[in-house]
């Protein structure tokens, strides 16, 4: 199983998180379901020579089938080889990793058929049992190299199957036992980020918790940390769609100052889980009209 990713061209995170540590950087991480998306995400991310995380998520993985989106991953390998070739670009380094996953058997199937780094999300069990099942996750990627993402608290709104009406921020007094007890290669943490494209509502001071960031990672000095639903939401694409009949006055995301001051930090990976998609909406809706 190992050979299979391997010779697909997938790296896992473990370097690219170390290397972007070192940098003072973050990864951006793209959530895709079809070809259009996959060949604006990676000719963007060559273009400005940035390695790159591909995810798919469980409802994703429903609506292209897994097969397709296997051999859709592979084709986004091969590529941007080409590509980089014809350019006089360097390759990137690309990991295709589950998103979200919810139980041993999906990761185990994202595993099998060639993903490079998987997450499981248990932050809807008790903590126990969460620690419980994201240790087991780990103890099978681990034996293929496959990296492994865990949670830890609640993030509101709402993407694909997941969905909660309030934040459940992230307790910094339990990450270092989760982090000793489950194995994780990187956590997932509830600082005020938000699924979906409205993440505060009109009034209200767009801004994240990152005193509890600072606070973790005293905790945990240089673990590579993930924010889910950092989405900056882009006012020109919320502009374009308003202006085509969309009603999108309240859709505000997290400021990019803060997501630097994050990426700055040891937040290593950061999920861009709006704005492709807000963007292409918003094209659709004048391309229509």
């Amino acid at each position: 199983m190992e050979a299979l990713y391997r010779s697909i061209g997938f790296v896992n995170t473990r370097v690219m998180f170390l290397q972007a540590q070192k940098g003072g950087y973050a990864i951006p991480a793209y959530n895709f379901n079809n070809m259009e998306q996959l060949q604006a995400i990676v000719t963007a991310c060559l273009e400005t020579q940035s390695p790159l995380i591909l995810q798919v998520s469980k409802g994703a993985r429903e609506y292209a089938d897994r097969t397709l989106l296997r051999y859709m991953g592979q084709g986004a390998i091969e590529m941007m080889k080409r590509v980089a070739s014809e350019k006089g670009w360097g390759n990137i380094p690309i990991v295709l990793h589950l998103d979200h996953g919810d139980s041993l058997a999906l990761c185990v199937s994202c595993i099998e058929s060639g993903f490079s780094s998987v997450m499981i999300d248990g932050s809807h069990l008790s903590y126990e049992d969460n620690v419980r099942l994201t240790a087991e996750v780990v103890v099978f990627a681990h034996r293929y190299d496959v990296t492994v993402e865990g949670e830890l608290g609640v993030l509101a709104g709402v993407e694909d199957d997941v969905s909660a009406e309030h934040h459940t921020y992230t307790r910094p007094e339990e990450v270092q036992d989760f982090v000793d007890r489950t194995g994780v290669d990187s956590l997932a943490i509830s600082i005020g980020t938000s699924h979906g494209a409205f993440k505060f509502k009109t009034g209200q001071i767009p801004e994240i918790r990152l005193d509890i960031l600072r606070e973790i990672e005293e905790r945990i000095p240089g673990f590579p940390i993930v924010l889910h639903g950092s989405s900056s939401i882009p006012r020109d694409a919320v502009d374009l769609v308003n202006r085509y009949g969309g009603r999108m006055q309240d859709s505000i995301g997290i400021p990019e100052s803060q997501l630097r001051k994050a990426a700055a930090s040891a937040v290593c990976k950061i999920n861009i889980d709006s704005d492709g998609r807000l963007v292409m909406t918003a094209k659709i809706r004048e391309i229509f009209a």
